[in-house]
């Protein structure tokens, strides 16, 4: 059956069964746009190439369409963006795609399969090249020549069945010279995709990127896709960005989904100003690190529009967050929180629980240390040691790890330290998470909620039954 060469198919698995789709609490509360595909999608179409995606997250019951697609377009190759709980799904994809037309070529990328590497190709047969690092100059070296032999940053078969990675990639693309995104390759966007709730003021909302990679090296998170490098689209290009997003999809709010937004403090700065002296009546949010900002540069971001800011804490335990990541200093970080809070801005922690050495007494101390600030809105991971993070290869011997890749999404507790039971953190889990809904200080900003968010409002009343069904599961958990 012939194929056209030109054309590749991009795939955002799901990572677990549609049937079970309308149940997740986390797509109720959240849908994010696979934007590292918009990314590839529109260089690809620069490049002469063909390039369309289907989003399983945001559409669950795609195996039709896949298949469908396939059917009518025979592209070369279908591509999946891999994260550790979808990497299985995207397997199973490759599968029924290469059951319409076997001819078809399956590459997979993303953190997972960046971590991985030969291991991918290696272990299944149905997949012909992992893309390591970033994909936009590989995949469009593999569409035009059709051999990966030369080309920087694939793992691939070669015709004696030896599985062989063709080395790092350079500095990868400059970022200022990528068109934007191919958004419109996303059906339904941007209704179909959603803000957290209670986390933006304005609907339409999305999100963008404005800078891959993070200097930083935590012991939990997986670099592997831009190592330790750090680049960014200059102020110029985000503002051009924003004005797009503005102009062709009406889009109000906008989520920077950057590791660290602010590391440029420079470029932060001139952003800012443009968006003062030329507004495009946005607001948005970004994630910091405590180093990178201070009081003046906060009042310059809400001047310009911010209206949420994440940062990492993790744990409110000194001496175990000495142990996961570079400058554990929570003084500072507290002092950092407050001023984000003064400078009107609201704040959301990010938190993680079960980490290696974790206690009971390190859980209590997060829920004094978080409890004392003014933080409006938090997220408490569930610890996962993914593929690529500098504590997975020796994770098996700081406690129970059960490495189930379907299971690896970050709300399963799939690693239990040293002295703790999967029962008791699960607990804890529940206990910290009530706890902070059931403080003054942010009852009393879900209720003002109601005139500076009322699309969030709408929505939690919309979905209320979901969410009931999901706190009668979780304490079902906890009474067994």
């Amino acid at each position: 059956m012939a194929i056209d060469t030109k054309r590749i198919l991009l795939i955002h698995p799901l990572g677990y069964n549609a049937a079970d789709a309308a149940s997740d609490i986390s797509r109720v509360a959240n849908i994010m746009p696979p934007l590292g595909l918009c990314s590839i999608a529109a260089y690809l179409e620069e490049q002469g190439l063909t390039a369309d995606i289907i989003d399983c997250f945001a559409h669950p019951d795609s195996d039709s369409k896949i298949k469908n697609y396939v059917e009518t377009h025979d592209p070369g190759y279908v591509g999946f963006t891999c994260t550790t709980n979808g990497f299985l799904d995207a397997v199973r994809l490759a599968e029924l795609c290469k059951a319409v037309n076997s001819e078809i070529k399956a590459v997979v990328g993303g953190p997972h399969v960046s971590a991985m590497k030969e291991k991918i190709i290696a272990q299944y047969d149905i997949l012909d090249f992992a893309v390591i690092g970033e994909g936009e100059e590989p995949l469009r070296d593999l569409m035009k020549s059709g051999s990966a032999d030369d080309i920087k940053g694939i793992v691939f078969r070669k015709s004696c069945g030896e599985v062989t990675f063709t080395g790092f990639q350079g500095k990868g693309v400059n970022l200022d010279e990528l068109p934007l995104p191919a958004y419109d390759k996303l059906e339904g966007y941007p209704q179909a995709y959603q803000l957290p709730i209670f986390n933006y003021p304005s609907h339409p909302n999305a999100s963008c990127l404005s800078s891959r990679g993070c200097p930083y090296i935590c012991s939990y998170c997986d670099r592997s896709v831009f190592r330790r490098s750090f680049r960014y689209n200059s102020a110029d290009y985000v503002y051009r960005h924003m004005a797009y997003m503005n102009e062709r999809w009406g889009i109000k709010h906008l989520n920077f989904y950057d590791d660290q937004f602010s590391l440029n403090r420079q470029r932060v700065e001139a952003l800012c100003q443009m968006l003062i002296d030329r507004p495009l009546g946005m607001t948005f949010n970004c994630a910091v690190r405590a180093e990178h900002v201070d009081k003046a540069l906060l009042h310059r971001m809400k001047e310009a529009g911010c209206w949420m800011i994440s940062l990492g804490i993790e744990t409110g335990d000194p001496d175990l967050l000495a142990q996961h990541r570079e400058n554990a200093d929570l003084d500072m970080l507290a002092d950092t929180i407050r001023t984000i809070s003064g400078a009107g801005i609201r704040v959301k922690g990010l938190l993680m629980m079960g980490l290696p050495g974790e206690t009971e007494q390190s859980i209590q101390r997060s829920m004094d240390y978080v409890f004392k600030l003014p933080i409006d809105d938090f997220n408490l991971a569930k610890f996962t040691p993914f593929p690529g993070s500098p504590i997975y290869d020796k994770i098996h011997q700081l406690g129970e790890f059960e490495e189930d890749y379907a299971a690896m999404d970050c709300m399963n507790f799939v690693f239990v330290t040293k002295g703790m039971t999967r029962e008791r953190l699960d607990e804890l889990f529940l206990k910290f998470y009530s706890s902070h809904f059931k403080r003054p200080y942010v009852l009393w900003g879900y209720v003002t909620m109601l005139w500076k968010s009322p699309h969030s409002w709408r929505r939690f009343t919309g979905n209320l039954f979901s969410f009931l069904k999901f706190a009668r599961s979780n304490e079902r958990i906890r009474g067994n």
